[in-house]
């Protein structure tokens, strides 16, 4: 009978042998909310490369997803009547020099007859004008011809900066008028742009950091730019994330917010046990024995590299707890 008695109280020692007493207190932390809110990848600059001259669109060499340098020739605009006019210029230009041509041989005919005492000083200086006048007309010729060799260059529609095709919203054999947009470039790097709900707002700070959720798992990134105007209820916020995943703009990205702070009572994980689908600690009582307790425990977290277990009910910061040895 004695021998009985003593296995049985060794029996139920036996979970407390498992646990060692020490100086682990349950405490009180601040615990940041987090705010789950979805973010799109976007570019941080996104300009259209718009055609400079009205006309058929002849080319484009580009496609979505495509990289482009700063000045790159994505697409090029005809416009038929510019070759109609630089035509008609060469045409003048060509009967302008022939007209010159026979009025500096008259000159020089007025010249000889000058010297020969035939013809007048006045007769000579009307040849001179009708000389200088022509070079003037060919000057004008030759200067409008410039330009419309200049408004044909302009056919060329160039990539404004470098970076990623995003948009091509017209095709090869398209009539376009100028100032029409040819293709959307995106550049200057990428960044998630959030929508948080205005009452959050207060609670945001430039430089808070932001946890993404990710199919390579949890990332994070830094809170940079809180725009001040309000939109259909939501604030637009700019999150910059090291490496970011830019396959595909405008895709939508789980982003956790820290949005506000609260007080809880957390514990060590390694001072909670599980029996039955029930969560205990053992802590010391008044006499120095370890009690088992039942708690209820929430979200686990980590503090200064420890991982905690917040406990939602069932113990006060400043209790003794006695640790798990395992």
């Amino acid at each position: 009978m004695t021998r009985r008695l003593v296995i049985a109280t060794l029996v139920a020692l036996i979970p407390a042998l498992a646990w060692a007493q020490n100086d682990t207190l349950s405490r009180t932390v601040e615990i940041t909310d987090w705010k789950a809110v979805f973010g799109r990848i976007e570019a941080r600059d996104q300009i259209p490369a718009r055609s400079r001259l009205g006309g058929t669109l002849v080319e484009v060499s580009v496609v979505e997803g495509m990289r482009v340098t700063a000045g790159q020739q994505i697409a090029r605009v005809v416009d038929e009547k510019l070759a109609l006019e630089l035509n008609a210029i060469d045409a003048s230009l060509e009967s302008l020099n022939s007209q010159l041509a026979n009025a500096e041989a008259e000159l020089a005919r007025g010249q000889t007859l000058l010297e020969r005492g035939v013809t007048t000083t006045q007769r000579l200086d009307s040849l001179r004008t009708q000389v200088d006048v022509i070079l003037g007309q060919i000057g004008t010729a030759e200067a409008e011809r410039n330009v419309l060799e200049q408004r044909e260059e302009e056919g060329a529609v160039l990539a404004p900066i470098e970076g990623t095709v995003l948009t091509v919203p017209v095709t090869a054999g398209s009539v376009v008028m100028p100032g029409e947009a040819i293709a959307t470039i995106g550049g200057g790097g990428f960044f998630l742009r959030l929508a948080v709900p205005e009452r959050h707002a207060m609670n945001l700070e430039e430089g808070d950091t932001i946890r993404i959720e990710g199919a390579e798992g949890e990332q994070e990134g830094r809170l940079v730019k809180i725009y001040p105007q309000i939109e259909n209820g939501r604030v637009i916020a700019d999150v910059e994330v090291p490496g970011l995943e830019t396959d595909f703009v405008d895709a939508r990205v789980l982003v956790r917010l820290p949005v506000a702070t609260s007080s809880a009572v957390v514990v060590p994980a390694n001072s909670l046990s599980s029996r039955m689908g029930l969560d205990f600690v053992t802590i010391t009582g008044p006499d120095g024995t370890p009690r088992p307790r039942t708690v209820v425990v929430g979200t686990t977290h980590s503090i200064d590299g420890e991982t905690v277990v917040e406990i939602l009910s069932g113990l006060n910061a400043g209790e003794q707890l006695v640790t798990n040895r395992e």
